[in-house]
């Protein structure tokens, strides 16, 4: 009987067996990287250079943004690499080490959407307690906890999954190693116990998405109650996109994850797996600035001054080498004309 210590490598999931197939998944994926890239690192840029973007809720977006970009880079280049090379193959630590940053920048990424729930129910409910309930160090200490959480619930369910005896093949029917069907593999009945875990991290999850309800409902509460039209416009302005993001996140999450084992689809499987691990952070950007006046100005300051110093930087460069140029014709023009009038050596001597 095989264990862990005799399998060295698994092997994932492709996404398609023809090389045309795969190059288009290779494509995909890579505008689906660099839509996530580019619209986080606005993100990003914009809430941390802008000074009227220096609150609680640009501060937690801020975190969002750069958990998202953690998260999508621990997959999706791995399987455009794979897809590209034409190979299935990523080693047993490789795999040890994307199923634990995966899970803890997933995690986090959840308990710092429940966090920004709470944000959104103390703005609209209980606006004049905002500044006491969410100072900058409470803010700073919720986020800290957030990524301080994902970091603990990573290591435990990953030490605990790689513990196990694996004798079931090395075969991850997934595009990236994931703790279910790794556990799949186990010959041990010690799988029971990360069972347990996944159950308590399934009920940690549920009571997020719980408070992150209640916490809406009290919100739509609140807002109907508001008496201005513009109030109301604004109210729903600040909660759908955050609403429309965990929606997108817990479905998908949800049915990968707590499907019955009898029902097996890997194409299924496949497709749900991108909703939420590949698709959010591509689309999150959009989702918050959408519907957001004040981060859209930011982002097109952003990029304004983005694109006027590459223009500076150009004509700085071209007055640069024309003030080169001239002065090489000049150099050119003396040696020509010193080459002409001034006496040569040879007649000299002569």
């Amino acid at each position: 009987m095989s264990n862990s210590s005799s399998i060295t490598h698994f092997l994932l999931l492709p996404f398609a067996d023809t090389r045309e197939l795969q190059l288009c998944h290779f494509w995909l994926f890579l505008g689906i990287s660099l839509a996530a890239l580019v619209g986080n690192g606005l993100i990003i840029t914009s809430t941390a250079c802008d000074q009227h973007l220096h609150t609680p809720r640009y501060f937690f977006l801020l975190n969002l943004s750069l958990l998202d970009l953690c998260c999508i880079s621990t997959t999706v280049p791995r399987s455009m690499a794979n897809s590209l090379r034409d190979t299935r193959d990523i080693s047993y630590t490789g795999c040890a080490a994307q199923l634990f940053f995966f899970l803890f920048f997933i995690s986090a990424d959840y308990f710092l959407l429940t966090i920004m729930s709470y944000d959104r129910y103390v703005a609209i409910c209980k606006p004049l307690h905002y500044r006491a309930l969410l100072g900058s160090r409470a803010c700073v200490h919720m986020a800290a906890a957030a990524w301080g959480a994902g970091f603990l619930h990573a290591l435990l369910h990953t030490a605990n999954t790689f513990s196990l005896p694996l004798c079931g093949g090395n075969a991850v029917e997934q595009f990236f190693c994931v703790a279910p069907h790794i556990l799949k593999l186990s010959c041990s009945h010690s799988y029971l116990r990360e069972a347990g875990l996944l159950v308590l991290s399934c009920l940690l999850a549920l009571g997020s998405f719980v408070f992150i309800v209640g916490s809406y409902v009290q919100i739509f509460r609140a807002v109907l109650r508001i008496p201005s039209e513009q109030g109301r416009h604004k109210a729903f302005s600040m909660c759908l996109p955050h609403l429309a993001v965990v929606s997108l996140f817990v479905s998908t999450g949800t049915f990968v994850y707590l499907k019955p084992p009898s029902f097996s689809c890997p194409s299924l499987d496949l497709v749900l797996s991108v909703l939420y691990s590949g698709v959010p952070p591509a689309v999150n950007p959009l989702i918050y600035s959408l519907r957001n006046q004040e981060l859209k100005d930011a982002v097109r300051k952003q990029m304004t001054g983005c694109v006027s110093a590459a223009i500076h930087c150009l004509l700085s460069s071209a007055k640069g080498s024309q003030r080169w140029a001239i002065a090489f014709l000049s150099y050119k023009h003396l040696e020509m004309a010193a080459g002409v009038f001034g006496p040569s050596p040879s007649k000299g001597l002569g």
